[in-house]
Parts: structure tokens; C-alpha cells; sequence
């Protein structure tokens, strides 16, 4: 792929289709050492969004890497997480000041414009420091390639999961011999376990969480089941939209019912519910930290499979090159040796609920002894993503587009058939657009495994 060039004007000129408005209010903080270490004679600046929980075991695993590497200096620099990161990565990578090393959720690398913006990944120099394409799950690999060169190198993956409260579930039969919830393998299997559960929980709380009024966990949710049903977006050309609006109606319909059925309280404070006794919420697996500290006894398990088939809603963080006009040497190297070793070192990010990416881990004894992460690590192999295109990933122009609609039917304000109708109009309309970052649509990206 050429790289022609893109400066800084067509950049900004651009960013008002992808980015949100007043998204320039950047913050960066250095975690590392300010100046090159005297006993390193290279250094790598490397570029994150990690804050909170995630950024304490991300600091762990850079100290862990400085001890065993007093060679390699790495100035680690934590952004502001969402569009802020991703514009500053922008034109920094437009500008030629790019970080030697970045970190991006992997469904918005096909909008970086790779080749442009991002450069591909040695997999030689990868596996000399001991990560390999058969260290992955296909899927997860096959998701970083574009046009034959590996761009992304995922880090883990996260997860929309179905928390519970295994007090609860005691309480109302619906814990198996092994302590977890009992399967769960339709609609109507469902919402029978609701029911039972609504039976025997405290007064005044939920059965449910849900975040029925917030885009993103709408719209991840729903990717998720109407993956289970089969459902489609693109063809493989990204010429033609091939959405099922019968099948998102059936996915409309069944989280409309959680309101409906009196499952769900809309607005409540789902992680809160949940700690003070709500039997079930659904949430990301970075929650695993805040109930783990709250000490409840509870499990989670990969969102229901009510259409018959697994498959929950899955991003992942994955380790990038942003464009440098002279990348290579020393510098280059020392990247590719710090993106090996955070991957393969995974177990302490394991700690923040992720599933670590790199397969190895997944078989160690410690892994295996971490819960409820041993739960859910099947979630690796039945991963329900976002489609391939410049628009997608997390925050990108497709949730924030799809996502509100959803919300409208499940929040009651809209017919579920008429938004599925509406769906299909946009992605017709997205299908049609052009990614700002080169000009290109989707069918014109390249972006094919």
C-alpha cells in the first residue's frame, strides 16, 4: 500500500466526520523516568489510555520489563481514554511525532488508515522475543491483518458479561452441581431464570441491569445476540448491506421485554444494584475488579446464548506502530521487545478481568486458579465483533450512529421494526461514506484479512 502524504490541514479538516467536537482537551502523564536512563542506550516512548485499575496493572507490567531490561528506557506517556486519544494519535502519526509504540482498541484500526497513519508489524522481529501468529486464536489474529501485514498485536480481549449473584441463584434453584448457573440456551429458558430469581430477591432492587439508556452497552449488547442469530452487516466487498432487520427485530424485542416485564428498573445504577443484592447485570469484564473488592459471592459467564448459538460482544486492546517516516533501529526494535513482553506477561492484566490474548497464558495453572476469569475465558473462542470497516470499533462513528436507536426501542420510545428498519438506512448511508483519514469507503479500504 503507498503512503501518500497527509498533512496536518487535511487531517483537522477531516476529523469532524470521525471525532467528537471539542474532543482537543488532551492530557498526558508520564509514568516513566523524564530523561533517558544512564544505563540505557535506547528508549521507547509508548503512548496509552489505560487509567484506573487497568493502569495500575499496565505500570506493573512496564516496571516488571525495566528490571529485566536496563537497556531499554520507556517513557510511558496515559492519554485521555476515547476520541481524545485517538485524534491526538492522529496527528501525531500525520505530523511525524509520532510514539514509537500506541496501543488502540482493535476494531478502530481499519479507520487509522493503515500504511498512512499506522505501520505493520515485523512478525520475524516478533518472533525472535516470543510471540508468534500460532500463540494466537485465529479470529483475534486474522482481526489485526490488512492487506496481508499485521497491524494490530492484541493484547487481550474484553467482554460483555452476564454477572451473578450466586447467593441469589441458590435461593431460587438455579445454581448447578458446580456452584455456576444453570444454562441457559433460549429466550424462554431466559426469562424463566429471571422470573425464579425476581421470586427470591431483596425488595426495591432490580432483577437486571442493564444500562437501557446508554449507547455503547446497548449497541454492544445487541451486536452480540444478533450474532448469535447469524446476522450480517457487509458482503465480503463491502459493496452491498446484508443487515436482517426480521432477526434485529427478534434481538429489539428480547431486550425491550427485560423493560416491559418489569426486569429492569431504566436508569438505575446497574453496578450498584448488583452489589447491594440485585440477583444479575450485565457488564463489561473491568467490573470483575470493583465486585471481587466489594467481596460478593457471584460468577460470571459470557452473555447468555437465548438464540441458540454463543457469542458475546468482544473488542480488544492491541499494540500498534504509529507512522514514523524513519521507523526502524534500535528504537523500532526496542518496541516490538516491550510489545512482547507486556503480551506475554499478561497474568497481572488477567488480574483486571481481560482475557489475555497471547494462548499460553490461558493454559497456566495461575490462570486457570483466577476467578470468575476461568469462567468466561471460553468467550475467546465465540467472540461476537463489530464489522470490519473504517466506521467501527469502540466509539467509533458506528455506535455512535446504531447505538442511540437501540436505545429508543429498548427504552420503549420507538417501535423495535421501525429501528431495525432505520438501522439498515444508515449503514447504507455509512457503507456509502468516506473514512476523513484518506477518503476512502469501505469498499475502497483494503481492509481484508
Amino acid at each position: 500500500m503507498g503512503r501518500p502524504d497527509l498533512n496536518r490541514r487535511q487531517l483537522l479538516g477531516g476529523l469532524g466526520g470521525l471525532f467528537v467536537a471539542g474532543s482537543f482537551g488532551f492530557a498526558a502523564l508520564g509514568t516513566g523516568a523524564d530523561a533517558l536512563a544512564s544505563s540505557a542506550d535506547t528508549r521507547v516512548r509508548y503512548w496509552n489510555l489505560f487509567s484506573g485499575g487497568d493502569g495500575t496493572n499496565m505500570i506493573a507490567m512496564l516496571d516488571a520489563f525495566r528490571k529485566a531490561n536496563p537497556r531499554i528506557d520507556v517513557k510511558d506517556s496515559t492519554l485521555q481514554w476515547g476520541n481524545p486519544f485517538y485524534t491526538k494519535l492522529a496527528m501525531a502519526a500525520a505530523g511525524n511525532r509520532a510514539p514509537d509504540l500506541g496501543v488502540m482498541h482493535l476494531g478502530r484500526v481499519p479507520g487509522f488508515s493503515p500504511g498512512r497513519l499506522l505501520d505493520p508489524w515485523d512478525v520475524g522481529l516478533l518472533a525472535k522475543y516470543g510471540v508468534r501468529e500460532q500463540d494466537y486464536n485465529p479470529t483475534l489474529w486474522k482481526r489485526g491483518v490488512i492487506d496481508g501485514k499485521l497491524y494490530a498485536l492484541p493484547l487481550d480481549i474484553h467482554v460483555q458479561l452476564c454477572f451473578y449473584r450466586k447467593d441469589v441463584l441458590k435461593k431460587a434453584g438455579l445454581l448447578g452441581d458446580d456452584g455456576r448457573m444453570i444454562p441457559v440456551t433460549s429466550t424462554t429458558e431466559w426469562f424463566d431464570v429471571l422470573k425464579k430469581a425476581k421470586q427470591v430477591q431483596k425488595k426495591g432492587l432490580q432483577t437486571i441491569g442493564l444500562w437501557t439508556n446508554d449507547q455503547n452497552f446497548q449497541w454492544w449488547f445487541f451486536v452480540a445476540f444478533y450474532t448469535q442469530l447469524g446476522g450480517t452487516w457487509f458482503n465480503d466487498a463491502h459493496t452491498e448491506v446484508t443487515f436482517d432487520t426480521d432477526k434485529a427485530t427478534q434481538v429489539l424485542e428480547f431486550l425491550r421485554r427485560h423493560v416491559t416485564d418489569g426486569y429492569v428498573v431504566p436508569g438505575a445504577p446497574t453496578g450498584e444494584q448488583f452489589v447491594n443484592g440485585a440477583p444479575f447485570t450485565w457488564e463489561g469484564n473491568w467490573s470483575v475488579p470493583v465486585f471481587s473488592g466489594a467481596k460478593l459471592d457471584y460468577g460470571a459467564t459470557p452473555l447468555p446464548p437465548v438464540f441458540g448459538t454463543q457469542a458475546t460482544h468482544a473488542e480488544s486492546h492491541a499494540f500498534v506502530l504509529p507512522h514514523q517516516s524513519g521507523r526502524g533501529g534500535a528504537t523500532n526494535e526496542g518496541a516490538h521487545e516491550l510489545a512482547a513482553y507486556v503480551v506475554k506477561h499478561a497474568l497481572q492484566w488477567a488480574a483486571g478481568g481481560h482475557i489475555p490474548a497471547y494462548t499460553p497464558t490461558l493454559s497456566t495453572a495461575a490462570y486457570k486458579k483466577l476467578a470468575p476469569q476461568n469462567e468466561y475465558v471460553s468467550a475467546m473462542d465465540h467472540q461476537a465483533t463489530e464489522p470490519k470497516v473504517w466506521f467501527a470499533g469502540s466509539t467509533g462513528v458506528l455506535a455512535q450512529d446504531l447505538g442511540p436507536v437501540v436505545v429508543s426501542s429498548t427504552m420503549g420510545s420507538a417501535k423495535p421494526a421501525a429501528v431495525a428498519q432505520r438501522m439498515k438506512s444508515r449503514l447504507t448511508r455509512l457503507l456509502a461514506s468516506q473514512n476523513p483519514m484518506d477518503g476512502r469507503t469501505a469498499a475502497q479500504g483494503g481492509a481484508v484479512a
